[in-house]
């Protein structure tokens, strides 16, 4: 039976990846295939499984687009093959999305479809720019409209003069290249000259801009400032209210771009963190967690895992790995009844407590010579000690341990290896226009494996600060011949944070 394929219209919200809905997401995961605007954010493409096709048909600003009628017949062919399609735009896709031509297209077609709806960035931007489009006092409603037709209709759609007398708040949408034009005509129609605007470029991303004027200075203040698309204006008393309701830009972190190269699954705190503070974050994994080459040594190690006096942990992986295979062997946390247990840290001690394990030991230094420190402080002259960690850890803690009398059984519960993530390409663009402020790294080996990522291309990161989690990390930046900008006293994803807000205070607020 052959499989019958969908397409779902997914609106990507304004720009910010956050401000996509949970449904979208959903849909994200579930597709072949991703066809995208230059408007969805290409970090939204994350969602999707690795092996789903990511097909770019439109650029911005008067680029190079695809035809709609080849888009339409895109979404039908895939469509019709069986597979699963989202067809990710920016925005909401049935406000200036094209959405509904794209919907009727595939009604015509025999295509099944479902739409999706998303944040507008009619809503959104002026939101993230501190502009209310309601209130009480200055409006009690928002007409929201296209500033620019295409030229071939043969009745244009837009009445300038009722949109200069309606009052409350105007929202003008792709009005970049004719916004003196569209000022013209609103305050030649009736519209106060005085009346205040604002231009917000590039709204809930870090690339946000606003300028304000007047309908009669907006267009000269937009030359001189630069402004391309895309943008949109609003235009009312409201704007007045930005001066005490602007939040986004005031954030410490706002116009920053920083990458992370935590593995995936443990990129979502430092990720999170970074993003309230307003920074745009982009996630490139630089390494992936793996099986170790046999599992064997831990087998035996879980046989035997009543004699040992101390089991210590320096990750989170180590963790998860470590009693997830013991589950797998048919045993639980009773079989650590008689073990004291150790944590490297804060977030590897919280790791072991959510499976309802007590942690007897979390130094005050959080890394290998903290811990060893710590322990050989209360006696291990005869103890064993079982070591489950990853196959490239330093050799410093078994030999700090071994030389303070204990008897150390090490075993690797986990790889790390070197990955070519989908969102390269958007590193790579990072790089090459130099918009790249930061790049953090958590561990050693996401260091040596994001510069081996880069290749050549490393060298042009001269002008970004590189952050590391603590000291162990940042000599290895270093060895690598790279200056360290940011090097944690706290070794933990909050210290790491704390001292990134640190560091661009004292270098002011955007470059």
């Amino acid at each position: 039976m052959t499989r019958t394929g969908i397409v779902y219209l997914v609106g990507a919200g304004p720009g910010r990846p956050g401000l996509i809905t949970l449904d979208g997401v959903r849909r994200l995961r579930e597709a072949d295939v991703v066809v995208y605007d230059y408007l969805a954010n290409p970090r939204l493409l994350s969602h999707a499984p690795a092996a789903a096709e990511r097909i770019l048909v439109g650029k911005h600003g008067g680029g190079e687009t695809v035809p709609q009628a080849a888009i339409n017949a895109l979404l039908i062919e895939h469509a019709r093959a069986g597979r699963t399609v989202v067809r990710l735009k920016g925005g909401d896709p049935l406000v200036f999305g094209r959405g509904a031509e794209e919907a009727r297209a595939l009604h015509d077609a025999d295509v099944p479809f479902e739409i999706v709806p998303g944040v507008s960035a009619a809503v959104a931007v002026p939101a993230y720019a501190g502009i209310p489009l309601t209130e009480r006092d200055s409006a009690s409603s928002f007409t929201v409209c296209t500033g620019y037709e295409y030229p071939g209709k043969s009745e244009l759609a837009v009445r300038w003069d009722a949109l200069a007398r309606r009052g409350g708040t105007l929202v003008l949408m792709m009005t970049t290249r004719q916004l003196r034009n569209n000022m013209a005509k609103l305050i030649a129609n009736g519209m106060a000259a005085d009346m205040p605007v604002a231009v917000i470029h590039w709204g809930t991303v870090a690339a946000q801009s606003t300028i304000t004027g007047t309908a009669a200075t907006i267009a000269d203040v937009a030359d001189a400032a630069g402004v391309r698309p895309p943008a949109l204006a609003v235009i009312g008393k409201v704007v007045n209210l930005r001066r005490k309701l602007a939040w986004f830009e005031n954030k410490p972190l706002f116009g920053r771009n920083i990458v992370v190269t935590r593995p995936r699954a443990q990129s979502g705190e430092l990720v999170e963190a970074l993003e309230d503070l307003g920074a745009d974050v982009l996630a490139v994994p630089a390494i992936e967690i793996v099986d170790p080459r046999s599992w064997d040594p831990v087998d035996r190690a879980i046989e035997q895992i009543e004699t040992f006096d101390w089991v210590v942990f320096t990750s989170v992986n180590g963790v998860e790995r470590f009693l997830g295979r013991l589950l797998e062997r048919g045993r639980d946390v009773r079989s650590l009844h008689r073990a004291r247990l150790a944590a490297v840290g804060p977030a590897t001690g919280a790791a072991l407590r959510s499976r309802g394990l007590v942690v007897d030991l979390v130094p005050g230094e959080y890394r290998a010579e903290g811990v060893a420190a710590a322990m050989i402080a209360g006696d291990l002259r005869g103890k064993s000690v079982l070591l489950p960690r990853a196959s490239a850890a330093r050799e410093v803690l078994p030999k700090m341990l071994s030389d303070g009398g204990a008897v150390v059984s090490e075993v690797h519960v986990y790889d790390t290896v070197a990955t070519d993530p989908p969102e390269r390409p958007l590193l790579l663009e990072l790089v090459d226009s130099g918009r790249l402020d930061m790049v953090t790294f958590t561990s050693s080996s996401t260091a040596r494996n994001f510069f081996e990522m880069l290749g050549t291309r490393a060298r042009r990161l001269e002008s970004t600060a590189l952050a590391c989690i603590g000291p162990v990390t940042a000599d290895t930046v270093r060895g690598l011949g790279y200056r360290v900008a940011v090097s944690a006293d706290e070794y933990t994803v909050g210290g790491l944070t704390a001292a990134i807000v640190d560091y661009f205070g004292a270098i002011g607020q955007r470059r």
